[in-house]
């Protein structure tokens, strides 16, 4: 295993490579054209992505073929927290990700020369987390004489839609849910969105969370609470679904509705449990699909994506594809690209123009 310091990060394997010292003696990472473009955009672009807990470094083909994608999971570090630990997430990244890159390159069959591009999340996310892969993309980045990019990590989840057909282009309407975003984007042109409707309280992923720890599931919420709510019956325990006016979204009415219910169950059985698990998962999926609805009859789009954490929902892959129907083409990721991932920190990277390598915890969409 490779062990090395994020801003100094040349692995064992690849440093007598060409090239992989050209940093050294040429001085500062090369600039960029006058479009805000890297100078030479074709070829492989390398992803990192830190923003929380997971670790992944990514090879990319000219932002759409998947050359390697390793990702590692802190899943187990943080089960026994109920949640991710910052401080701890931040740890994992700095010890592991020297050792991901090398898997990454290796899997991909790529040298440092081969490379025209590195992409790193530089948010939002956790600010530690954050400073582990912008800090390693700098290093890199001098050391191998190679253009360096921030991605939003937003935009990230619209471009893991794009690794999958290859054809898809914008302009599209797109669904991002995850942890700490619930929001619906209209995206006009590569790097250009606009925000038409979010989440007023907590996003779709963090009600997951908090229904899950309701109800005793553990962490991480979401994926209990999908296999949870397969064997339930959401009629025998129907719970009030969200609703607000326009394309805003709101989860926590319904996260009391299923804390007051749990107190009037008392101790509820198994099989109850399970219903309630479905019906929570029912109110948020149909609610989140009604604003979908609303924004495609509004203004109509060939190509619709819903992506992020929470696309991997079984219901929601589902129904969106019914409440889409012919009206446009669906796109929804892998399961392997909802969650976090380099592989869509490369594709917008290589799409998205070039932007500050500067970690920004707090980062919007037009960031």
């Amino acid at each position: 295993m490779v062990r090395l310091h994020p801003l100094a990060p040349i692995p064992a394997r690849i440093r007598d490579e060409p090239g992989a010292d050209r940093g050294r003696r040429a001085g500062p990472p090369p600039r960029f054209g006058h479009e805000g473009r890297p100078v030479n955009r074709a070829g492989l672009t390398l992803g990192i992505e830190t923003s929380c807990d997971e670790t992944s470094v990514a090879v990319v083909e000219d932002g759409r073929r998947v050359r390697a994608n390793v990702i590692h999971s802190q899943v187990d570090l943080h089960r026994g927290f109920g949640g991710v630990v910052p401080e701890l997430a931040a740890r994992d990244h700095l010890e592991r990700l020297p050792r991901i890159l090398d898997l990454a390159l290796e899997q991909a069959g790529a040298r440092p020369s081969d490379l025209s591009l590195i992409a790193a999340t530089r948010g939002p996310g956790l600010v530690g987390c954050l400073l582990v892969g912008t800090g390693m993309a700098e290093g890199l980045s001098a050391a191998w004489g190679i253009p360096l990019t921030g991605v939003n990590h937003l935009w990230g989840h619209i471009y893991a839609a794009m690794l999958a057909p290859p054809d898809l282009e914008p302009p599209l309407l797109g669904l991002v849910v995850s942890g700490a975003h619930s929001d619906l984007v209209r995206m006009p042109a590569h790097g250009q969105f606009e925000v038409i409707g979010r989440t007023r309280d907590d996003a779709a992923g963090e009600a997951f969370d908090k229904a899950a720890r309701m109800l005793g599931l553990g962490y991480p919420g979401g994926p209990a609470m999908d296999r949870l709510a397969r064997s339930g019956d959401a009629r025998r325990q129907p719970l009030p679904r969200p609703s607000l006016e326009g394309l805003e979204y709101s989860f926590s009415g319904l996260k009391t509705a299923l804390l007051y219910r749990l107190r009037d169950l008392g101790e509820p059985d198994d099989q109850t449990r399970a219903d309630l698990a479905a019906a929570f998962e029912v109110s948020v999926v149909e609610s989140l699909l009604e604003k979908l609805d609303r924004a495609l009859d509004a203004e109509p789009c060939r190509e619709v994506v819903v992506c992020g954490g929470v696309a991997a929902n079984t219901l929601l892959r589902k129904r969106a594809q019914e409440v889409v129907g012919d009206r446009a083409r669906l796109t929804m990721p892998p399961l392997e690209l909802c969650t976090d991932n380099a592989a869509m920190i490369a594709a917008a990277g290589f799409f998205g123009g070039v932007h500050p390598a500067t970690a920004d915890p707090s980062l919007g969409w037009d960031g």
